[in-house]
């Protein structure tokens, strides 16, 4: 039996006591095995599932799934001081002092006039911090792990600082027929596809910039939406008798249209 004591409510101190526990000898021997490389694909997970539940505006469900993001930083955090190389305490002090230094206007004499000059000087704070001397290193310094579209746009977004952009959406939306032209002349030559499709999205992402839309959100609803509508094919199909997967194309192409324009979806 370990050495813990059993409560009607537990606290973070004992959040990072159980893992060290069960990382520890006498522990899970799964927990022992685990490295930051196997861990990576969870941590990703968990962010995404704390997404879902924002999206689904369930508090008791983001509770629990921050509980599970929480898990994963004392995890990672808990491997390094088995490690000798910090701890979940260095962590904190590291964040703490970060967010000190990066709110001037909160803890220093700043003075600021609302959120974007709050969000110009976190930026050219940062830009010192990690000694982005160019644009060039400040895009380079945009996690190469974070979802593409995402990435694209963080990056459009350093370039315009330096007055690298469009004036308006109309640059981007001819620059994204351009690309478009482009991606086709590929196709058609069979050489060349993946770097076109990849300006392509690019491009689009900076449609999405200059309309203040989301690109993510935005192909996340695509897909919810093409999703509803792919239901409802079947559906009707199966309401006239009919098997979806074993129709042509161009009755599938019919059914389409009919759920997208009797059914408004």
């Amino acid at each position: 039996m370990v050495d813990f004591e059993y409560k009607d409510a537990y606290n973070v101190q004992d959040f990072r006591r159980i893992i060290e526990i069960l990382r520890g000898e006498g522990g899970c021997p799964w927990d022992r095995e685990q490295t930051h490389e196997s861990l990576r694909r969870n941590l990703l997970e968990e962010a995404y599932e704390v997404c879902e539940a924002i999206d689904e505006h369930s508090t008791a469900h983001l509770r629990e799934e921050l509980g599970d993001l929480l898990m994963q930083v004392i995890f990672h955090a808990d491997i390094e001081e088995k490690a000798g190389s910090f701890d979940l305490d260095d962590v904190a002090d590291e964040a703490c002092k970060k967010l000190i230094l990066r709110h001037p206007h909160v803890f220093g004499t700043v003075e600021v006039s609302g959120s974007e000059d709050v969000l110009e000087n976190w930026d050219a704070i940062k830009r010192v911090e990690k000694h982005q001397e160019t644009t060039g290193s400040a895009m380079d310094s945009v996690a190469r792990s974070l979802p593409s579209l995402w990435r694209a746009e963080k990056v459009q977004k350093k370039a315009r600082k330096s007055g690298f952009d469009w004036d308006d959406i109309s640059g981007a939306l001819d620059k994204l027929s351009e690309e478009t032209a482009e991606l086709r002349e590929a196709v058609q030559s069979g050489e060349h596809v993946e770097e076109e499709l990849g300006d392509v999205l690019f491009s689009a992402v900076n449609v999405a910039r200059f309309a203040d839309v989301d690109p993510e959100e935005a192909l996340h609803a695509a897909c919810e939406k093409f999703i509803r509508r792919y239901r409802a094919m079947e559906s009707e199909a199966q309401n006239r008798g009919l098997t979806l997967s074993e129709l042509p194309l161009e009755q599938q192409e019919e059914l389409y249209q009919f759920v997208k324009r009797e059914q408004g979806l």
